[in-house]
């Protein structure tokens, strides 16, 4: 009989467990060599509504739309112990699989890199029955909320304008990610949703065996009804009309970056339904593995996988909006990942006296762009994610929506525009488009701004030029306006409610200067300015601190 040392069998177990143990792992590949999908052949890859979206902004089918190849996946399926999913995008397979099998993976010269993306094996559907606890869960304050608070928070982005001139975001397709949906189904200001089936798809790519996208956290339930709630009494969200795909892509139970490739799944498959918007009101930078850890230095652009698929995305003619991030008080201060992303959106937030957020991350990118391009109100921001009634929260994960929102309803209303056009009216809007930072970004965007505003080109007609007051908000005696090209015109001044306050008559000693307008006894509050000159009438919104 041969003894061991218990040493030895020690080692020998250990052995065998490194072996055995199965973690996930991205597997990227070099090549796309399966031409069993041709480009040509789109109605196999996409739907028919993201195929006209492609038309419509004039996108051609590349390499990026076909899937991965099945010559790939049949050669490592000998060392994989489960599939998860398959990205096109990225071309990559994530994977559970032994250290081993990893080792066999990296050999095979098809491969260009295999990334560790999250220890141990990946979630049960047993787990879907669970209401996990986000990590750094607030304290709400549920109460009966009066509807001037939602007004408030719709008014700063002229939601109630939108309104009024018919644009809700019906016909839009806006796909959300987030952490879980808990009690969408549950509470009255969605039931909507529900009756006039809203809910276009649903898919959890946390759980990839679950149906149920109703669970798990009230994060995106919150980030939910400040697009599509409705309810008169206590929350009117600006994109009520608008149809959803709702994805659970962030895993509350920790923090690995197989997270970031939920994201980038889930918008393929937001992307092949036919997706116009995407909001995410997720960030990343620091993992519950230290070497998964991004640094500022990371922020360009283009190292992030999420912000490659968020790249990716804007790419096929998607907005993307994206949370800026909530570090603006702590050592870090500055956005998170996929905000770094080029031609997105990212949304910080600012209070009810129009400042930044304390907790509100601040720009530049690492390759020193603005960021974030615009702010919205974030700071006790109405909003439902109980089934007793509304509650406050903060953060910019309740700013985004709100600007998504804006976009469902701008998106209506132009449907002809390209998803350029529309990102880059969104952000002509801006109350400082003309003076942007790295705390407000451009600023506050507005509806009627954004729906009418023109840039002033080399060579365009001043007339054409978009109407301003500034500073806005104000925080000095004298405004500044520009607006057309007569020397006089009509400034009335009007409280929110309507009610006119005061008319100014103006004049200017020549057409290319501002009109001045004296402002010393206007009490702070949101106001709306109408001028009027011999040939138009614009209304735009100010605000006084």
């Amino acid at each position: 009989m041969v003894k061991f040392s218990t040493a030895l069998v020690f080692l020998i177990c250990l052995t065998i467990v490194n072996g055995l143990a199965q973690d996930r792992y991205a597997v990227h590949y070099k090549y796309k060599p399966d031409a069993a999908l041709s480009l040509e052949q789109a109605e196999g890859l996409l739907s028919p509504k993201s195929i006209e979206r492609r038309v419509r902004d004039n996108i051609l089918l590349d390499s990026t739309d076909l899937p991965v190849s099945s010559k790939y996946i049949a050669a490592i399926s000998p060392f994989v112990n489960k599939f998860i999913y398959h990205s096109k995008w990225l071309n990559a397979s994530i994977i559970e699989s032994s250290q081993d099998g990893i080792k066999d993976i990296s050999s095979l010269d098809f491969v260009s890199e295999v990334n560790l993306v999250a220890k141990g094996e990946g979630g049960t559907l047993e787990r879907s029955t669970k209401n996990y606890k986000v990590k750094k869960k607030k304290k709400r304050n549920n109460r009966a909320v009066a509807p001037s608070d939602f007004e408030f928070q719709n008014s700063i982005l002229g939601i109630s304008a939108m309104h009024e001139a018919g644009f809700t975001g019906e016909g839009v397709l806006v796909a959300i990610f987030d952490a879980g949906f808990l009690n969408v189904d549950k509470i009255p200001a969605f039931e909507h949703l529900f009756t006039e089936q809203k809910i276009y798809a649903t898919k959890d790519f946390v759980l990839p065996d679950s149906d149920n996208i109703f669970r798990a956290d009230t994060h995106g339930t919150g980030t939910l009804s400040l697009m599509a709630s409705y309810d008169p009494e206590n929350l009117i969200a600006g994109a009520f009309g608008a149809s959803y795909i709702l994805c659970i892509t962030e895993d509350v139970d920790s923090e690995y970056r197989i997270e970031e490739y939920n994201w980038v799944k889930a918008a393929e498959y937001a992307d092949s339904l036919g997706v116009e918007l995407i909001n995410s009101s997720l960030g990343y930078n620091y993992f519950d593995d230290e070497t998964m850890n991004y640094s500022k230095e990371d922020l360009d652009g283009k190292t992030a996988i999420i912000t490659r698929g968020a790249n990716m995305a804007a790419e096929k003619g998607i907005l993307v909006i994206s949370s800026a991030g909530n570090e603006g008080n702590i050592s870090w201060e500055t956005i998170t990942v996929p905000s770094d992303a080029e031609n997105i959106l990212s949304i910080g937030a600012i209070n009810s006296n129009f400042n930044k957020a304390g907790f509100s991350s601040i720009g530049p990118s690492a390759d020193n762009r603005i960021k974030p391009e615009l702010v919205a109100y974030g700071t006790g921001v109405t909003l439902w994610r109980q089934e007793e009634g509304t509650s406050n929260s903060s953060g910019t994960s309740f700013s985004a929506p709100q600007v998504a929102a804006l976009a469902a309803g701008l998106r209506e209303a132009n449907p002809t525009w390209t998803n350029e056009k529309l990102r880059e009216q969104i952000l002509l809007s801006g109350s400082q488009f003309s003076q942007p930072d790295n705390e407000l970004g451009y600023g506050v965007p507005d509806f009627t701004r954004a729906m009418f505003g023109k840039r002033i080109e080399e060579g365009e007609p001043e007339s054409e030029s978009i109407t301003r007051v500034y500073p806005n908000p104000l925080t000095k005696d004298e405004l500044l306006i520009e607006f057309g090209t007569s020397i006089n015109c009509t400034m009335k001044l009007f409280a929110n409610d309507g009610k006119l306050i005061s008319v100014h008559e103006l004049e200017r000693s020549k057409s290319n200067f501002p009109y001045s307008a004296s402002m010393k006894v206007l009490n702070p509050g949101i106001y709306l300015v109408e001028l009027q000159d011999d040939s138009s009438v614009s209304t735009v919104k100010l605000w006084k601190k």
